[in-house]
Parts: structure tokens; C-alpha cells; sequence
């Protein structure tokens, strides 16, 4: 029986449904929370308009550059990449440099020249560069309203992306050893033609936050202050964006706020790899591993599956928290349930649909006819 009442889940691309946002308070016009494994939005707020990002581009130019192209190969320096404004790790024109230690400058010290320099060196020029890199986040982490136009995130009309987009750029960013490493780095010795010296990684919650690893600070007038965090705690990371702050001060603080929400304020419910589901047309949609997802406070929850096997998980208040996509078992229909069973917590018997009842009854009686005629037959042999 417990076998008929299970939940499903398939270990496709998690998706999560917004949570409310006078949840937490914030300073920023636009943030997100999300879990890193999973991508489970927890938290949102204008999440999904575009903005600005200044320097938390360079997330999306080390991924690229990290994935497209080889770490040993040596760069040399254009003028343009030497001449370009902003934060710098001081370039020297024909300066010859490994792909790597550009990489680790425009990361922990966001040297926009190093950004330039690896975008002429991987495709040629900064438009070729961003063009492809816009192309290529889009198709590898499935984000849709972001377009890139430089490597570093000086200001452009047609630069921008989302509180949303960013996160899922820096889910996926960090499942690479070698970007998590350097986004985790504090301190880094620098040498170069036209500069000599230790790098100190620009996000100061690297050393105020406990269990951050990461990942990018940034600033332009018009983008304001853009902010992206990652956290890890007890087994659970985290991942913060907050864009278009009025100060440092403020991102940094609404980022801790986001994180400790994230920590202190959100459980896990794991799903296991033998639940499943039964959509309204008799379908049965199953897991292939366990998975989880994450939900705030002491409540109850609703499983539903519709007829493509979307896996719809919703809050005692009929909030969705969670969906994802289902695989179809094949050759099942019909004698299974929905309901939650060993999925949800506080459920009982009496969250079993009519369907298990009338098959309980059933085979309830055919056990209990199957003892009478025993007994008579019993009775008879006695008797004769």
C-alpha cells in the first residue's frame, strides 16, 4: 500500500516559483535567493528585470573563458586592452601573460583590462567575445533576458541582465572547480611588467561572512551597486544577487539578510528515489535519484502532477515552492495514486483518494471470504 501512495520527482533542471518579498526587507531594487544545487528560487525581488550588472559580468567572461579556452595558453596584451577605464591590474601593451592569471585578475581584482585582453584573445574582439558569450551562457544555463555587449560590465544601453539570469549564471559557474577556487581566493601574488604586488579579493564578505566562497562585487553610476554571493553551510550553498543598491554598504547588507533568511529560516524535504506520482490521466511519473528542495517554517504541502508530468509542490497557503519535470513510467496507469504518503510531512490515511480505498476493499474482502470458506470447509471435514 505504501507503495501505491508515494511521490515522484526526475533529476531534471529544478525550477521554483516566487516567494513572497515582503519577506525580507531590502535595500536593493532587485535581488534574488536561490539554492545552488537545486536552483530553487527561495527568495525574489524584481528578480526578473533588467538591469545593469556592472562588474558581475566577469562571472559569465571566467566561465566562458574557463570552458572555451586552454588556462596555459599565452595572451599578449593590445593597447586597447592596456587602455581600458576602470578598476585595473595595470596591463602593459605586448605584455605576455598566461590565460589563467588574467582570468585570476579580472576575477578577485575585476581588472576590466585583463576582461578586454582575454575576450581579443578567445574571439578576436570585445563585440565577437560578447556576442558569443551572450549566446553561450543562454544555451548552458537556459537564461533568457541577458545580453552581454563587453567582458567586464562598463556601462551600454544593450548591457544587462537579471537578478535571476545572474544567479543561475553563477549556479552553473560554480560547479567548475577551477572558477570556484579562484572567486574563493582572498589573496593572490601578482607579478607583471607593470605591476607587482598582492591582489585582495574585492568581496569583503569573503572575510565577514561565515562560509562564503565567492563570488563578485560590482559598480557603474548606472548600474548602482551590484552584488553576487555565494555560502556555504552544514551541506547546504547558497547564492545571493542584489542589484542596484545605493551604497556597497547596503548590497553587502542585504545580501547578508538574504543568506542568513537562506541558513537560519529554510528546512529541506527530501524526495525519495522510490516516490511516485499519478497525473489525471492515469499516468504514473517516477524519480531516478533522490532530490530535495527547501521550504520555510513549520507547514504542510500539496503534490500535484499535470498530464506532461509537471511536478507542482505547494505550501498549506498555496504558495508554489517548488515544480520540476517528471519521467513517465511506462506501462503504468490507473491502480496507483497521487497522494503523499511518505512525501509529505503530517500526512495520514486519511489523504488516501477514494481510488485506494475502493482497491484496500477490495482485496480486503477477498482475504476475509478466502478465512470463511477455509473454516467451512474445516467445519465439514469435522463434521463427516
Amino acid at each position: 500500500m505504501l507503495l501505491l501512495v508515494c511521490v515522484a520527482w526526475l533529476p531534471a533542471e529544478a525550477e521554483a516559483e516566487n516567494a513572497a518579498e515582503d519577506e525580507v526587507s531590502l535595500h536593493s531594487e532587485a535581488a534574488v535567493l536561490i539554492d545552488a544545487e537545486s536552483g530553487q528560487v527561495l527568495f525574489e525581488k524584481n528578480g526578473d528585470e533588467q538591469m545593469y550588472p556592472a562588474s558581475i559580468t566577469k562571472i559569465a567572461t571566467g566561465l566562458m573563458a574557463l570552458e572555451k579556452a586552454d588556462l596555459d595558453e599565452k595572451v599578449t596584451v593590445s593597447e586597447e586592452a592596456a587602455d581600458v577605464e576602470g578598476t585595473s591590474v595595470y596591463l602593459v601593451e605586448d605584455e605576455v601573460m598566461p590565460l589563467k592569471q588574467l582570468v585570476e585578475g579580472m576575477l578577485i581584482n575585476s581588472g576590466n583590462d585583463a576582461g578586454t585582453a582575454i575576450a581579443e584573445h578567445i574571439s578576436g574582439s570585445e563585440q565577437a567575445f560578447s556576442e558569443e558569450m551572450t549566446e553561450y551562457v543562454m544555451k548552458k544555463t537556459g537564461i533568457e533576458d541577458t545580453n552581454f555587449t563587453n567582458p567586464h560590465g562598463l556601462f551600454s544601453e544593450n548591457h544587462y541582465s537579471t537578478a535571476e539570469d545572474m544567479a543561475e549564471i553563477t549556479r552553473v559557474a560554480m560547479q567548475n572547480d577551477t572558477f570556484r577556487d579562484i572567486v574563493s581566493t582572498k589573496e593572490k601574488a601578482w607579478k607583471g611588467e607593470g605591476w607587482e604586488t598582492e591582489l585582495r579579493n574585492h568581496h569583503q564578505l569573503l572575510w565577514d561572512y561565515d562560509g562564503a566562497n565567492g563570488v563578485k562585487n560590482g559598480y557603474v553610476t548606472e548600474a548602482g551597486y551590484t552584488l553576487v554571493t555565494s555560502a556555504e553551510r552544514d551541506d547546504r550553498e547558497l547564492i545571493a544577487v542584489v542589484m542596484k543598491a545605493d551604497s556597497d554598504s547596503y548590497a553587502y547588507e542585504d545580501t547578508t539578510k538574504l543568506l542568513d533568511a537562506g541558513f537560519e529560516e529554510f528546512d529541506e524535504h527530501i524526495l525519495k528515489e522510490a516516490d511516485r506520482y499519478q497525473s489525471p490521466n492515469q499516468s504514473i511519473y517516477t524519480l531516478r535519484n533522490d532530490r530535495s528542495f527547501l521550504y520555510r517554517g513549520d507547514t504542510d504541502f500539496d503534490f500535484q502532477v499535470n498530464d506532461k508530468g509537471k511536478l507542482t509542490v505547494s505550501d498549506d497557503q498555496g504558495k508554489d515552492i517548488f515544480t520540476t519535470y517528471l519521467s513517465k513510467e511506462r506501462g503504468k496507469s490507473g491502480t496507483d495514486t497521487k497522494k503523499r504518503a511518505e512525501a509529505a510531512p503530517k500526512a495520514d490515511s486519511r489523504d488516501m483518494d477514494e481510488s485506494l480505498w475502493k482497491t484496500w476493499s477490495k482485496y480486503s474482502s477477498v482475504v476475509a471470504d478466502t478465512i470463511y470458506y477455509h473454516l467451512q470447509y474445516m467445519m465439514n471435514i469435522n463434521n463427516f
